[in-house]
């Protein structure tokens, strides 16, 4: 995989350059880097590593908090002169028609994680090798992680880039994602930091 374009992207948080990574230039959907104006990758970066999810990040969806967490970490990437890498991991890895399958069997009870196993399918396929990678193109050795995902702190874990510290990225729960919230809690080990209400 390797860097194949880049742009400057204004948006409401920032001015971003946005590069595209894949292993080819025909691809139609590269991974991408959003990289703050001002970005020192001599110091301590702030990094979120954030997985597609077309639901939420484009359309609002409230099943789930991850469009919520796209619009926040955006304003503290901003302000930190940090980096949103956005990979194109939709539904946990899954992909977009198992994770619509899977929303069918939670809507009959059945929690996130239930569902996925249902389907014969992991409870979570993501990888974040494609993130370091991309953190090495930037020529980033030391982050500041912004997440509640304990293993995307484990993906750090062969010190070839130096997680100085984790910064919690909390939202507030919503009557349609609380069950969620509270499953990625429990049985998810995810640290966010008292009880979803």
């Amino acid at each position: 995989m390797m860097r194949q374009s880049e742009a400057t992207i204004p948006i409401t948080q920032g001015i971003f350059n946005l590069i595209a990574y894949a292993d080819d230039i025909t691809e139609q959907m590269p991974h991408v880097a959003m990289v703050a104006e001002g970005m020192d990758a001599s110091k301590p970066v702030t990094i979120r590593i954030h997985s597609e999810c077309l639901t939420g990040d484009l359309f609002g969806s409230k099943r789930c908090d991850c469009g919520e967490q796209l619009e926040r970490s955006l304003e503290i990437l901003a302000e930190k002169r940090g980096v949103l890498i956005y990979l194109r991991q939709e539904g946990r890895g899954i992909g977009l028609i198992n994770k619509l399958r899977a929303y069918q069997l939670q809507d009959t009870g059945l929690n996130t994680l239930d569902a996925n196993t249902h389907l014969g399918l992991k409870v979570d396929d993501r990888h974040y090798d494609i993130a370091l990678n991309i953190l090495k193109d930037l020529g980033i050795t030391s982050i500041n992680l912004l997440t509640n995902n304990p293993d995307k702190i484990a993906a750090f874990a062969d010190g070839e880039i130096t997680v100085v510290k984790r910064l919690p990225l909390i939202t507030i729960p919503l009557p349609e994602n609380k069950n969620y919230l509270n499953t990625k809690k429990e049985l998810l080990g995810h640290l966010l930091g008292g009880k979803n209400k």
